[in-house]
């Protein structure tokens, strides 16, 4: 069931709006509103004025206990989640053009003060600052309302003011499947209602979710959007291209034609009929490449620490895994059809439906054969390294990570124990990097996945590994131009590559890196890690009797020169205690902690000892 909520005005009693909406919906591939039960109800005339004397209705849904609520708003934000990836691939605008937005904001100034003062807008004056007319509104609406069922709500300026109010006082077994706001004014001082933003400071129970858009030409809508009153909502800003009438901007015909608004509505009235889902002539039975490995790695890691949880730390992890294998899948198949390669069976079965939060989410597999000793701590250290929920962050016990490595290290067809020597290594890397204690590990997700210089800048890493002849770097730098640095793709990719040692770091390529690492581009904890990435993984060896890796120790001489230089140039000429020389003081300290460690340890080149 569909309930349509008209703005100031008369109403709209020839139905333009049901008209633009179904055209749209077709645009975009959904079907009409033939066979959807609709709800207009008018209440213009309602607006200007008291017929009879009428008391606000009740509130029909209290406040939760506290429990109940935080359980709603986590239920509530992975629904919102869901939708909000939808309209990001649906949107082929992304970002609107900033000079374009300058523009509407300078004549906004203007504008917004004009529009909201019109004449017209003495309906919205009536309805909030005359709670007889408000009541009579309210009451209108309600009488429209089954007792019971699943509506949603497309609501347009002032309606969407009487959505919010109406949401609070439905029928106990109504529930609003989405409510959608268009062109809404809610973030104006001049259309506050005081006991909204107290009353919905959390997601009412009876809400799947709730999306707003705005108009970047729209007078009205475009000064803030509804997250500064709700923060828990989903404001997306749409271009419709009116810059020269503004009160077409405004219009729900101007909302309702735009294909990201129409694809939202379709959403929530038909549900997932829209969504593509891997098609079998894009599967093959072909092996994983190095990303998809990568990728496939992380997620199983991800599901084994959910295994490992509590029920309340599972409730809050299971979300965030479901977002980021949903992600993953997406970006893998984006990233094959570029390459015009088919979607391994692997990789094709872990799809689902992530708009239904009850469809059972798929657990990876490993196969065993795929990875050799020498691979395997590259990638377990890599793993272990990376934040495989990002952009979440969820801590989580020491005992259930070790569990969660051993298995995966079992699972790769490995001892448990290598799972358990990874933990170790990259502890004992950050205590010998550090001269304090009890400094916290930052995952790669976090720091160098996230730093954009180290990635894709001047000298960053994709420069680093695509130097002539070094094996692999077209690859790598190819999969980190599709993903990007960010992510649990891009932070694996980043962290084995940091991992790579001589294989990708040294040689031409290598010098540009450790300029960069050298530079104010890359923070000391930035640092820090990469540099730890690199010696855990040389520990790990040295546990496993494997052969040390020369390139490590170049790297680390090559960057241990770079910053002494740029130190000492710097100490001379600038303030003693100027960040920049702090920084570079503290880098300095680092890579020479790293190196007399390796020099001490038989792992410097020309030692005959086993790392």
């Amino acid at each position: 069931m569909l309930l349509f909520l008209h703005g100031v005005g008369d109403g709209d009693p020839s139905g333009k709006w049901k008209s633009a909406i179904e055209q749209s919906l077709q645009r975009t591939g959904y079907p009409n509103l033939d066979g959807i039960p609709i709800l207009a109800p008018t209440y213009s005339n309602a607006l200007m004025g008291v017929d009879e004397p009428q008391i606000l209705p009740i509130r029909t849904f209290k406040t939760p206990t506290r429990e109940a609520a935080k359980l709603n708003r986590r239920n509530f934000e992975r629904r919102l989640s869901a939708v909000e990836r939808r309209i990001g691939r649906q949107d082929e605008e992304h970002v609107i053009n900033v000079a374009v937005n300058n523009k509407a904001q300078f004549l906004h100034r203007a504008a917004v003060d004009a529009a909201v003062t019109a004449p017209l807008f003495k309906q919205a004056a009536n309805y909030l600052n005359n709670e007889q007319i408000r009541a009579q509104v309210l009451t209108r609406v309600l009488a429209k309302v089954p007792e019971s069922g699943k509506i949603v709500i497309v609501a347009h300026s002032l309606g969407s003011v009487i959505a919010a109010d109406l949401l609070l006082r439905l029928p106990v077994d109504v529930e609003v499947e989405a409510l959608i706001t268009i062109g809404s004014p809610l973030a104006n001082e001049r259309f506050k209602l005081e006991d909204l933003g107290d009353s919905l400071s959390d997601p009412p129970i009876n809400l799947g979710w709730w999306v707003n858009f705005r108009n970047a030409w729209d007078p009205v809508a475009i000064r803030r959007g509804l997250s500064s009153v709700f923060p828990w909502l989903l404001d997306h800003t749409i271009n419709t291209h009116f810059d020269i009438d503004m009160a077409a901007a405004h219009s729900a015909i101007a909302y309702l034609d735009h294909s990201t608004v129409a694809a939202t509505i379709g959403h929530a009235v038909f549900g997932d009929s829209k969504r593509e889902r891997i098609s079998d002539d894009e599967i093959a039975d072909i092996p994983l490449d190095d990303t998809e490995s990568r990728a496939i790695l992380g997620l199983r890691y991800g599901h084994l620490v959910k295994n490992e949880l509590d029920r309340e730390l599972r409730l809050r992890y299971l979300p965030a895994l479901r977002a980021v294998q949903e992600q993953t899948i997406s970006d893998l198949r984006v990233h094959n059809k570029l390459r015009e390669r088919p979607i391994p069976s692997q990789i094709a079965r872990l799809d689902f439906d992530s708009s239904d939060p009850s469809s059972p989410l798929p657990e990876p597999s490993l196969r065993a054969s795929a990875f050799s000793k020498e691979e395997a701590i590259a990638h377990l250290t890599a793993v272990a390294s990376t934040n495989v929920i990002a952009p979440f962050e969820i801590s989580i016990s020491k005992d259930a990570e070790r569990r969660s490595m051993e298995e995966l290290a079992s699972e790769m067809g490995l001892k448990r124990q290598l799972g358990s020597d990874v933990l170790e290594a990259r502890k004992q890397a950050q205590d010998i990097l550090r001269d304090r204690q009890n400094g916290k590990w930052i995952k790669v997700g976090a720091i160098v996945a996230g730093t954009a210089a180290l990635a894709f800048g001047a000298g960053g890493i994709v420069l680093a590994i695509a130097a002539p002849g070094l094996v692999g770097a077209a690859a790598v730098t190819g999969a980190l131009a599709s993903f990007g640095p960010g992510g649990m793709i891009g932070g694996l990719i980043t962290a084995g590559t940091l991992i790579g040692g001589g294989g990708l770091l040294v040689g031409s390529g290598g010098g540009s890196l450790a300029n960069s690492l050298a530079g104010e581009e890359t923070s000391v904890e930035q640092f820090e890690e990469i540099v730890a990435l690199q010696l855990a993984a040389m520990l790990v060896r040295t546990t496993q009797s494997i052969d040390s890796d020369p390139g490590v120790w170049q790297f680390l001489t090559e960057i241990e020169a770079k910053v002494s230089r740029q130190h000492e140039r710097l100490d001379e000429i600038s303030d003693k205690k100027a960040p920049t020389v702090e920084a570079l003081a503290k880098k300095r300290a680092i890579a020479a902690r790293a190196l007399k460690y390796m020099s001490e340890n038989g792992m410097e080149p020309g030692d005959h000892a086993k790392a």
